[in-house]
């Protein structure tokens, strides 16, 4: 992933708004989430993925529109192609992680996001 790049865009289109970096074990970004709008009832994040890690939540409902590139998902072991322009939704307690390619996602949640209900999976 072209790290500078991708800050450099994010920042220009949402200026002011908090830039989160997950990484690898080796330290690689492989993946960076723009937080657009942070709400207790509601959140909106961009996310450019090349790859999240395992993980669930208890409590929310994400959905992913895919605006740039393309994803792979995978809900508790069964992988979804979701394509520019595409959809899908996350329910609470599905295990699920992302493999893109530096690919651009709208990632709404309800309720809004806390790391309190970001649980890893192995």
């Amino acid at each position: 992933m072209n790290v500078p790049k991708v800050v450099d865009e994010l920042k220009k289109k949402y200026p002011g708004k908090n830039i989160v970096f997950n990484k690898n074990t080796d330290g690689e970004v492989i993946e960076i989430v723009c937080e657009v709008i942070q709400d207790p009832d509601f959140s909106w994040a961009i996310a450019v993925i090349d790859r999240s890690p395992k993980h669930y939540h208890n409590k929310l409902t994400e959905t992913y529109k895919v605006f740039k590139g393309e994803l792979i998902v995978n809900l508790d072991g069964k992988e979804f192609h979701v394509p520019e322009g595409g959809f899908i939704t996350i329910k609470p307690g599905t295990v699920h992680y992302n493999i893109g390619n530096e690919t651009w996602v709208d990632v709404i949640s309800h309720p809004g996001w806390t790391i309190e209900d970001y649980i890893p999976a192995d």
